[in-house]
């Protein structure tokens, strides 16, 4: 597929960005990469100086490429303070972030803090575009704390798949906005369309739900397979085949429907809990969600469990290595990891956990002390007595597994909880093989 003409996508327009993390580093480098002035604004001035180096702050397919595009050719920036990058923007991007608080509702403070500082910067019809993932009703939020008659706010949700968060930019498989003014609504959609996607102009409201409820969809979707592939196991079916049937049928599609270790992320976790808070806020019992929590913490525990067993059912003492960290290939990213907290949960039993992964050689892990971080594949399975592979990085394919079979402790087995490896193949080499739903 080849990308937009990237001076010809849209009529260039200035444009700014408040939030350089995830979702506003991958917008500010794509639309600045599609022929707009892009200034992106942030008060972390240790990550603004490596972004105004060229250098990626987070790992992100093309993310390199388009940063010092941007940079090279002037029309992309960084500055250390959200007041600085709105002065002369036609267009704000708020995308800050919104963690959750204990009890499930999203912390607004930051998306607070940005609307106080930048209200009188802003221009006379500028558009203020809402990106950042929120509670229903805080583009009405935005609105009250701006108090701008002159100025209009929308809701643009994002819908970046880590990994492949550049594409997704690029090539949207469809574009949301909401708000009370629908021209300034449809001026938004245009600007992001490159690629005739579809494009739903709608109230705010409407806009901020299309968000949280895709993401609760991909969550059920996620725990169906992984519930289905438990099932598998016990009656001895493939889970592999009966997924892969399901997948063809034009009304479930096959994405989202592979077993795992259990989901994660800093999405699908956070925005399951917090539209359970906001149903029960508006006094609707959604049961539904709050299982598919509980069916993944489950789904978690039984992955501990086959490594358990593995050791004969004693996890203390024994020495554990694991491929792969991050919560899904493709991303550097460690929030809710079900890798780690497969591990976790190991250690806690008094396990020695070694891993490694392609993108923490360089980095410890400060939330997890008890973990020994390995630079390559093979010295991290030393003398264990159980491999894990809970990350699906297409790297660990390659891997010399008879190497691998001869530096582990007599008799391993590996514990394949994205049912990565050939089962064939390792079992052929001597190791004992567990997947998930299948024999």
């Amino acid at each position: 597929m080849t990308d937009p003409n990237p001076l010809e996508a849209v009529a260039p327009t200035r444009i700014a960005v408040v939030g350089a993390g995830y979702v506003g580093v991958t917008t500010a480098v794509c639309l600045a990469y599609l022929g707009h002035t892009v200034v992106c604004g942030d008060c972390d001035l240790a990550k603004v100086e490596r972004l105004s180096a060229g250098i990626p702050t987070f790992v992100e397919e093309r993310l390199g490429e388009l940063l010092n595009d941007g940079l090279s050719s002037g029309r992309l920036r960084f500055v250390t303070t959200a007041a600085a990058s709105v002065r002369e923007a036609e267009y704000v991007f708020i995308c800050v972030s919104t963690p959750g608080h204990a009890d499930g509702s999203p912390d607004l403070s930051d998306l607070e803090a940005v609307a106080g500082e930048i209200a009188v910067h802003l221009l006379p019809g500028a558009v203020v575009v809402n990106k950042s993932t929120v509670p229903i009703g805080s583009t009405v939020l935005v609105e009250r704390l701006l108090d701008r008659d002159d100025v209009t706010v929308v809701s643009n949700p994002e819908f970046l798949r880590e990994g492949s968060a550049i594409h997704d930019c690029l090539y949207p498989a469809r574009i949301v906005v909401g708000g009370k003014d629908r021209n300034s609504a449809t001026r938004v959609g245009e600007l992001l369309r490159t690629d005739h996607a579809p494009l739903i102009v709608t109230d705010a409201p409407t806009a901020e739900m299309i968000k949280y409820a895709s993401n609760v969809f991909l969550a059920t979707k996620l725990t169906l397979a992984n519930a289905v592939s438990d099932l598998c196991e016990l009656l001895g079916a493939d889970a592999q085949d009966v997924l892969r049937g399901m997948g063809y049928d034009p009304r479930i599609g096959s994405s989202f429907l592979r077993p795992g270790p259990g989901w994660g992320g800093s999405c699908l976790p956070k925005d399951t809990q917090a539209l359970i808070f906001m149903a029960k806020q508006a006094g609707f019992a959604f049961p539904l969600l709050e299982e598919i929590l509980r069916s993944n913490q489950a789904h978690l525990e039984s992955v501990v469990t086959k490594i358990r067993q593995a050791c004969e059912g004693m996890l203390a003492g024994a020495v554990i290595s694991a491929w792969g960290l991050t919560f899904k290939a493709g991303t550097d990213d460690l929030r809710q990891s079900p890798a780690l907290a497969v591990l976790r949960l190991v250690a806690e039993e008094g396990a020695r956990v070694k891993a490694f992964d392609p993108t923490t050689v360089a980095r410890p892990l400060a939330q997890f002390d008890e973990l020994e971080v390995h630079s390559d594949p093979y010295s991290v399975c030393q003398g264990a007595k159980v491999l894990a592979v809970l990350t699906e990085w297409p790297d660990f394919r390659s891997v010399d597994m008879a190497k691998v079979f001869q530096i582990m402790a007599p008799n391993p087995t590996i514990v394949d909880a994205r049912n990565l490896l050939d089962p064939t193949e390792v079992r052929g080499i001597g190791f004992r093989y567990v997947g998930l739903g299948r024999d």
